[in-house]
């Protein structure tokens, strides 16, 4: 999460290099204002190039959901656990048609999306 005194509307412009090889540098205060780790996102729009840090998606944040809804339809134990796995696996796959379809959606070449695309048959 990026640093609570960073305000969403708060505006700051800087100058920076651009090296031979097409490399920038992000200032030290963007840097860990924003909470970077080793990987950033690079979008190009219209005549600009938004870079944002990419947050790592462990799972975890479905877990929780993922539990409670199953230990409530009365699993437990060893099935649980099972059920949890197979559960877990799925996440990942969605999240990344949930992108591409958002992607799609973003740059005009399709206008919409249906939870159906996302979550398919085989999910």
């Amino acid at each position: 999460m990026a640093n609570p005194s960073i305000k969403s509307t708060y505006i700051e412009r800087k100058i920076i290099s651009v090296s031979n090889k097409r490399q920038v540098t992000i200032p030290k205060k963007y840097f860990e204002a924003l909470e970077f780790s080793s990987e950033a996102e690079c979008i190009l729009q219209k005549n600009s190039i938004i870079i944002h840090p990419v947050s790592v998606n462990t799972g975890s944040e479905f877990s929780e959901q993922i539990l409670a809804d199953l230990i409530s339809q009365g699993f437990s134990g060893q099935e649980l656990l099972n059920k949890f796995k197979e559960l877990s696996n799925k996440v990942t796959p969605a999240m990344k048609r949930l992108i591409s379809e958002a992607d799609s959606i973003a740059t005009g070449a399709k206008r919409s999306a249906a939870m159906s695309d996302i979550f398919s048959a085989e999910d």
